[in-house]
């Protein structure tokens, strides 16, 4: 039998364990949702006995992630916001917070919340910078070698595939980009059409063999000559998503100069073009000597004789010399710059009369990389006196006829011959003189001279009374040196005779019987006749006897070795 304290006491303890138990059957819980989810997403229900209405009951959240959660009632809910996002990138996979029970301010029991944030595709691949820097490849590198690697993250930890864009067509092309929302974190939501330049013929150089890898592999040869930069796009695509998101960079690949080109002498004298290639062959290079030359430089056209490497970005120093035609030293070159020197005088310009040289330059650090022109030296006569007219302006006269071409004459109806005379031969006839006209205005070019000095005219193009002031130029093809004269031109009508003199000696025959007149101006276009055949005969013969020994070679330009020398009077002893 219970004594009324014993009864006391077992009430009292049997009062505390029925209010004890209001908080227990309680469990830990373990929920999931999923990843920008809105606010207020159910968790889980909890399973405490307890009246939560009662003020005795007192339940709360507590731990690192408490605040993402509130109590309704026996249901926990998420509390998220526009502003706070439920980002699995962000918190981790796991948010861990503790449901505590209080009992009359006093903690009953205490359970685990473990919810775990599910994954969406809310995350777009993107590049890692330092893997799409600028790159620098020698374009001496194998094909089939790997030229650098992409690498691209996804913070979803989806799998990346990466490949190359080959498009080679340069259009523009419309695309519709769509937009739907996947969370708190989309701000824009609808379509955009949008014009895309895409262009893309660099990519040909590269390609990729394993998309999982991003290693990217030289397909073809570079050339740093064609094209010194590349752009090469390379896409990275999501592979296990349905969404497939994508992101694109651009690469530049910087083409480096490497030491594929041999040297090249200058100027490039091209030969045919292919793209962005110029073929080119090496100059011939000529320079006039004389016989009393010795210990000069020679100065060569085109010149200097020069060479560069043709990798340009490179320029490796070169080394010249003279592979043959030196002529046991009589002609020397500077390794370092290709200046030629004639040390000896030619002794026989006659036995000689030009000079070949083979003329090489190699790079210095890789003497099979060479190249090989050709200078040409000429042996010439001293030229002492300039060519010079003797005549500052000729007269000449046409009769209005329908002919295609006819001879200018001058007075007395004698062909006019416009001749220069050279000092440095004993007739005065330079065989190297190169006569030509100044051309006229206009297309239409009436008039042409021989390099006999003979003006030949377009007569069916010429009109009675024209008149015209042609400039007349003799050249002399070895020394350079040029002379100026005038040939004034008169056009005839029909019938009308050529002046016989400019001093108007046809007056004395104007006092004469017709008979007279007729018989002298007969005896004086026979004369004039017989004369010029003479005298066109001598030129010819005098050409065939010239002595090849009076005058040199053909120069092309004028010597800078020989100091012309123009005399202030001309020579007398034609």
């Amino acid at each position: 039998m219970l004594t009324p304290w014993r009864l006391f006491l077992w009430q009292m303890a049997f009062y505390h364990i029925a209010k004890a138990s209001l908080c227990l059957d309680g469990q830990d819980i373990f929920a999931t949702v999923r990843e920008n989810s809105p606010t207020g997403e159910f968790i889980a229900n909890l399973s405490i006995n307890g009246d939560l209405g009662s003020n005795s009951i007192r339940l709360c959240l507590t731990g690192v992630d408490a605040d993402w959660f509130y109590l309704e009632g026996r249901t926990i809910r998420l509390n998220s916001s526009l502003s706070k996002a439920l980002d699995r990138e962000v918190l981790g996979s796991v948010l861990i917070a503790a449901l505590t029970c209080y009992e009359d301010e006093t903690i009953r029991s205490r359970y685990r919340i473990l919810v775990e944030i599910l994954n969406e595709n809310d995350n777009m691949p993107h590049f890692l910078e330092d893997t799409i820097q600028p790159r620098y490849i020698s374009e001496l590198m194998g094909v089939n070698s790997m030229a650098f690697t992409v690498k691209a993250k996804d913070a979803d930890e989806d799998k990346i595939a990466y490949m190359t864009d080959k498009s080679s067509v340069s259009d523009f092309r419309e695309a519709l980009f769509c937009f739907q929302p996947k969370g708190p974190k989309v701000i824009f939501n609808g379509c955009l059409s949008v014009n895309l330049n895409v262009t893309q013929p660099d990519a040909s150089y590269f390609r990729i063999d394993l998309p999982n890898s991003g290693m990217v592999i030289l397909d073809k040869p570079l050339d740093f000559e064609t094209n010194s930069q590349l752009l090469v796009v390379i896409h990275a695509v999501e592979m296990n998503t349905k969404e497939k998101y994508s992101t694109t960079a651009t690469v530049t690949v910087n083409v480096l100069d490497g030491d594929d080109q041999y040297p090249q002498f200058l100027p490039c004298l091209p030969v045919s073009e292919d793209g962005d290639h110029t073929i080119c062959t090496n100059p011939v290079y000529t320079v006039n000597i004389t016989e009393t030359d010795e210990d000069i430089v020679l100065y060569f056209s085109p010149g200097p004789i020069h060479a560069e490497d043709g990798d340009k970005d490179i320029q490796t120093p070169l080394v010249y010399s003279i592979l043959s035609g030196d002529d046991d030293g009589r002609f020397t070159i500077v390794p370092q710059t290709g200046e030629i020197t004639l040390k000896h005088r030619v002794e026989n310009r006659l036995q000689t009369p030009s000079r070949t040289l083979r003329i090489m330059a190699a790079q210095v650090n890789d003497p099979k990389k060479y190249s090989v022109t050709t200078a040409l030296v000429h042996v010439i006569s001293e030229n002492h006196f300039a060519p010079y007219f003797n005549k500052t302006i000729y007269k000449g006269f046409l009769i209005e006829n329908s002919s295609p071409a006819t001879l200018v004459t001058t007075y007395g109806n004698r062909v006019l011959v416009v001749q220069a005379i050279d000092g440095d031969f004993r007739d005065g006839i330079n065989p190297k003189i190169h006569y030509t006209l100044q051309p006229m205005t206009g297309r239409y070019k009436p008039y042409d001279i021989t390099q006999d000095g003979i003006v030949i005219a377009k007569t069916d193009r010429l009109r009675a009374f024209d008149r015209h002031i042609l400039e007349v130029i003799a050249t002399d093809e070895e020394s350079g040196e040029v002379a100026h004269s005038s040939v004034d031109i008169e056009v005839l009508q029909r019938g009308q005779p050529v002046p016989r003199s400019p001093f108007g000696e046809e007056r004395l025959f104007g006092d004469m019987n017709a008979g007279m007149a007729g018989g002298i101006a007969g005896l004086v276009l026979i004369v004039a006749i017989t004369t010029l055949f003479i005298f066109l005969w001598l030129i010819k013969r005098r050409r065939e006897r010239q002595d090849p020994a009076e005058r040199g070679a053909i120069a092309l330009g004028k010597n800078p070795n020989v100091e012309a020398m123009t005399p202030t009077s001309p020579r007398h002893d034609l």
